[in-house]
């Protein structure tokens, strides 16, 4: 029975160092706890003083944690600076085609492509002091200077703008205009908002905390588990 602790102990903490993640069991079921932290990673290795959450190590676990029988709901806990657009959107798009209850929670910041992370899950939460910074898509390296890329940008934006519209409550109207706002952000577009307006505009579902997050989780897992008993 010790060594079983044991050997739990060390897996449970060898998943918290390589990938972030650990497997939290109680009585009322299997909870299995994602943390996207730092910059997102995509195609490119970004430096190694950068935290980062590489798409190549979340996009596998969240497919083994949507078909595992002994994982019976994900948490979701998001602070993030944001990073690589179509990385961010697959890891988002990944947790929205979900069948398994889902929650998310701010926690410091959900910026950029960490915005429609932090709404991907079926309920989100936000802490009372974490921002959102929700901005135009911008590109590093060379940019040709033609009306295609500029299209090309409108395209990612759109895509970026339906997937957050698709899956909160935020009307296109307010996020767009949120994003196109200027004066806020130095030398910037763009806007900043905190928890209380990321949950009056419907972008967030609720204000709360990791306590708040678990009830919610618990919630949906009951209620996934009765299903799962009538069918």
């Amino acid at each position: 029975m010790e060594q079983d602790r044991a050997e739990e102990f060390q897996e449970r903490r060898e998943q918290i160092e390589n990938l972030g993640s650990s497997l939290i069991r109680t009585k009322r079921g299997t909870i299995h706890t994602l943390t996207i932290i730092g910059q997102i990673e995509g195609h490119q290795v970004l430096d190694a003083s950068t935290k980062t959450t590489k798409y190549e190590h979340v996009l596998p676990l969240l497919a083994a944690v949507e078909e595992s029988d002994d994982v019976d709901g994900l948490l979701v806990l998001l602070n993030t600076v944001g990073g690589d657009i179509e990385a961010g959107l697959a890891i988002a798009e990944l947790i929205s085609g979900m069948k398994k209850p889902t929650v998310s929670l701010v926690l410091g910041g959900g910026h950029s492509i960490g915005v429609p992370l932090a709404v991907s899950a079926r309920e989100s939460f936000i802490a009372p002091s974490a921002a959102m910074t929700i901005h135009p898509v911008r590109l590093n390296g060379t940019i040709i200077g033609v009306s295609q890329t500029f299209h090309y940008f409108s395209r990612i934006q759109e895509r970026i703008l339906q997937f957050v519209t698709r899956n909160s409550a935020v009307e296109a109207e307010t996020f767009t205009r949120l994003m196109l706002k200027t004066g806020e952000l130095a030398a910037d577009v763009g806007s900043v908002i905190y928890g209380e307006e990321a949950v009056s505009i419907g972008l967030i579902d609720h204000i709360g905390g990791l306590s708040d997050a678990l009830a919610a989780l618990h919630r949906a897992m009951d209620k996934a588990s009765k299903e799962k008993e009538n069918s």
